[in-house]
């Protein structure tokens, strides 16, 4: 029987190119396996086609937009993941949501090897083989941009040769991978980090320089998921839909950062991510009225290791699974409404109330009624410095020997 091969394919040159070029490196057959990951662009019944007419003899597509923001964007809001303070894993929490559809193509279809069109420089391949590795142990991996030396010259010069049904003039300078949690660009004019970006890298956000009135939105939450807007009820894919059409009218959510790569090296990279953003910085402040102070301090700790394991590919690792039980406990009481105005380039919160909220106005208030005991603070105070008051004595009194 000859030898099968999944190959993760997004129905653009390299990818469809990818599919002769195997071919002919192994004399496998190929299928190609499209993820709708909310993306957009050309329908997935175009890609499939595509694809069989690159020489795929099957092409599996599937439309796992809902899975993502239920099982993939939610827990990221969850936990306020941001990489290195910026980042909202737009690309890494996509990949493990098409790993398993890779693993589950392969399964169906009897095939003994994954491939993917990732280079030997950036993350996505840590991504996709450890995933693999771990959903498919038996899989063998392969790369042709990084194994089989399948430049952009040569994928170029394929396609014509071939006569595939792919357009191969049309000169893109940049990388770009986008999903409903947001768009990712890197490459040509930006590897200079002193280059500001143009205009025409932006796609989902507006220039944020002239925008429109301001927009004042409310969403609310139930343990931690957003369930409507503006008293509406929506799933998680309509409210990061529905925010990313209108935070990114206000140009919400641009993000220009250098990061660490997990291979080592620093990269620069603009993101879009109007609807991610607005949804936590949303759900950030309904976290600061429900969430007890030292549980909150942890889990920004917590939230932290869990962007960089979910960076950099260990999604199904043990520890991000203990992270997620440690998150999922802290949202038991994260439910209320966050109101925020939207405008130039900002989501601003000035509201927020909930039944499970932990601020009491009678204790804060400064007014008459004020509940709180002055007179505990001395001693509190006392109690407090005590540690350091005795430190300081030892210090002056070894000092003065």
């Amino acid at each position: 029987m000859t030898e099968r091969i999944v190959l993760a394919y997004s129905g653009g040159l390299d990818t469809s190119v990818a599919i002769g070029w195997i071919g002919e490196a192994t004399g496998a057959e190929v299928i190609a396996v499209a993820v709708d990951v909310g993306q957009g662009g050309e329908s997935l019944e175009t890609i499939r086609q595509r694809a069989l007419g690159c020489g795929a003899v099957e092409a599996y597509v599937a439309d796992a937009s809902d899975e993502f923001a239920n099982e993939y964007c939610m827990p990221t809001l969850k936990a306020n993941a941001l990489y290195q303070g910026h980042y909202p894993l737009v690309s890494a929490i996509s990949r493990p949501v098409i790993v398993k559809h890779l693993v589950k193509a392969a399964r169906e279809f009897g095939a003994t090897t994954v491939a993917h069109g990732c280079t030997g420089k950036g993350n996505d391949q840590v991504r996709f083989e450890v995933g693999i590795q771990t959903l498919g142990p038996d899989l063998k991996c392969i790369a042709p941009v990084r194994d089989l030396a399948l430049t952009r010259d040569k994928a170029i010069a394929f396609a014509e040769e071939k006569g595939l049904p792919i357009e191969t003039t049309k000169k893109n300078p940049y990388s770009i991978d986008q999903n409903v949690w947001g768009r990712a660009v890197e490459t040509g004019y930006l590897e200079d980090i002193w280059n500001a970006p143009t205009k025409d890298i932006y796609d989902y956000t507006a220039t944020p320089e002239f925008p429109p009135a301001p927009d004042e939105v409310t969403i609310s939450f139930e343990a931690g998921v957003p369930v409507a807007i503006d008293g509406v009820r929506v799933t998680p894919l309509q409210a990061i839909k529905e925010l990313n059409r209108r935070a990114g009218a206000q140009g919400v959510g641009r993000i220009d950062v250098v990061e660490d790569r997990l291979v080592g090296i620093k990269s620069r990279e603009i993101y879009e991510a109007p609807g991610a953003m607005a949804l936590i910085t949303a759900h950030k402040h309904l976290e600061d009225i429900t969430v007890e102070r030292e549980q909150a301090r942890f889990k920004a700790t917590v939230g932290q290791r869990w962007a960089e394991l979910v960076y950099d590919g260990q999604w199904f690792s043990p520890l991000k699974r203990s992270l997620d039980a440690f998150i999922e406990d802290t949202q038991q009481y994260v439910t209320g409404d966050i109101r925020m105005v939207l405008h130039g380039g900002q989501a601003i919160v000035n509201g927020r109330r909930s039944e499970t909220s932990l601020y009491d106005f009678d204790l804060a208030t400064y007014d008459t009624g004020d509940t709180f005991d002055q007179s505990m603070a001395r001693g509190f105070i006392e109690l407090w410095g005590m540690s350091a008051k005795v430190a300081s004595g030892r210090d002056i009194r070894v000092a003065g020997k």
